[in-house]
């Protein structure tokens, strides 16, 4: 496998010791025939021929779209729903998977998946059917102060297939499901909806191994190879069961499981590349790479390249999964664990969100757990904040109260990973 682990100098940063703005977040750059002409010629047609493709079926998807809409009311979009998973749960008892309810649900997956194969992100799945005409995904009104967080090349044209918020994996999971229940011709639209949902993931994935964010592509951060909320790792286990075609996937065929096989071993050795190096030793990951550089990338206004830790986590999980742990797994998952560990903030409380105008605040609490910072600098290692007007602080109490009170700052999700690590492969008292 050709080696693409993405390396940071360290540097000496001299600094005033009372700097509140310690940057500016750089926007990521989409991915284009100019910057795919800087790659080695040996390169470049694997990524000229991904991005043809991608625009081949965004055309393909508009135009089914204005075919549809030829000589009737467009009628309004679907509505928002609560997140990613809306209405397709998997904790039910296996009979319920053949309910009127649950087909309802699968019917909808069906109704709104893209002709290219993937869906839209925070949608009800309990909802009504798509009509005639309708949309493929809800329309986003999205307030002023974020509308510029939302880089897009056409702005009528926002997360038609995507790997989002869980977009796409999980409405092929729960088609899985109900489909397992019909294995006649009654289930045979939902193993088709199914097939097409897995040769589209297929087309998406990058020729490195990872997956954007959303494809076809949109511009902007969401060409980046995106780690952000398990995209990847969540496509590649996906993978992982069609590869295995055991319970729910049984049905797929032998060729479809041979392409997911290979999906999930080049997404695992692109996780393996990307650990960042900070002079010479494995650090964690970002939050999304560039797609050709590999390096960490910013993505909205607020959220500058840099190292982060529940992504990392995700990552590490993914990496703990794997069937067969290489000594270069091994030594990815140490080195990972090991970063994180020494890198916790302690006797410090991020505080609940008052009532009062003040926001949440980072305060000092003696004896506090461990947390950890979402960002880290690549180059100092320190924590670092992000505002909508993509200035970077070394001080969480000096961002806007609507950035402190409206993003995950601080997580200790780190501490289950590091305390089940050290279970699993240290002795007691070493």
């Amino acid at each position: 496998m050709k080696k693409y682990m993405v390396a940071i100098a360290l540097a000496l940063v001299s600094t005033p010791g009372m700097a509140k703005i310690v940057g500016q977040m750089t926007p990521a750059e989409p991915l284009a025939e100019a910057r795919i002409g800087q790659l080695p010629a040996s390169e470049r047609q694997p990524w000229l021929s991904y991005l043809e493709r991608s625009r081949a079926l965004m055309a393909a998807d508009k135009a089914a779209l204005a075919a549809e809409r030829n000589g009737i009311p467009v009628p309004q979009g679907p509505g928002d729903g609560r997140g990613g998973g809306d209405g397709m749960p998997f904790d039910r008892a296996a009979g319920w998977y053949a309910s009127v309810e649950a087909r309802h649900v699968a019917d909808n997956i069906v109704s709104f998946q893209t002709p290219a194969g993937g869906w839209g992100k925070n949608q009800n799945r309990a909802g009504p059917l798509r009509a005639r005409g309708q949309g493929y995904v809800p329309v986003e009104n999205l307030p002023a102060y974020a509308a510029g967080d939302i880089q897009v090349e056409d702005a009528g044209w926002r997360y038609v297939g995507t790997i989002d918020n869980g977009a796409t994996i999980t409405e092929m999971r729960f088609l899985a499901r109900v489909q397992a229940q019909f294995p006649g011709t009654e289930g045979e639209e939902y193993r088709a909806a199914f097939l097409k949902g897995a040769r589209y993931l297929l087309a998406a994935q990058f020729p490195n191994g990872g997956w954007p964010q959303v494809f076809p592509l949109q511009g902007g951060y969401h060409d980046a190879l995106t780690y952000n909320d398990g995209a990847v790792s969540q496509v590649a286990m996906l993978m992982l069961d069609i590869a295995r075609r055991k319970d729910d996937f049984a049905f797929v065929p032998a060729v479809i499981a041979s392409e997911a096989e290979g999906a999930a071993a080049r997404a695992r050795d692109i996780i393996l590349a990307t650990q960042v190096l900070v002079d010479g030793k494995r650090t964690i990951w970002g939050q999304q790479h560039d797609a050709l550089t590999l390096a960490p990338v910013g993505a909205r206004n607020f959220e500058p390249a840099a190292l982060s830790t529940d992504e990392s986590v995700d990552l590490l999980q993914f990496l703990i999964k794997q069937p067969r742990r290489t000594p270069e797994i091994e030594a990815a998952i140490r080195d990972g664990v090991d970063w994180l560990r020494t890198h916790a903030l302690h006797d410090v409380e991020w505080t609940k969100r008052p009532d009062g105008p003040q926001g949440r605040r980072l305060i000092a609490k003696p004896g506090a757990d461990p947390i950890w910072a979402r960002f880290y600098d690549l180059r100092t290692a320190k924590p670092v904040y992000g505002d909508r007007d993509r200035s970077i602080h070394d001080d969480v109490n000096e961002l806007s109260v609507e950035r402190r009170n409206g993003y995950s700052w601080f997580s200790a999700s780190p501490a289950k990973l590091i305390r089940a690590y050290d279970g699993r492969v240290r002795p007691v008292g070493g």
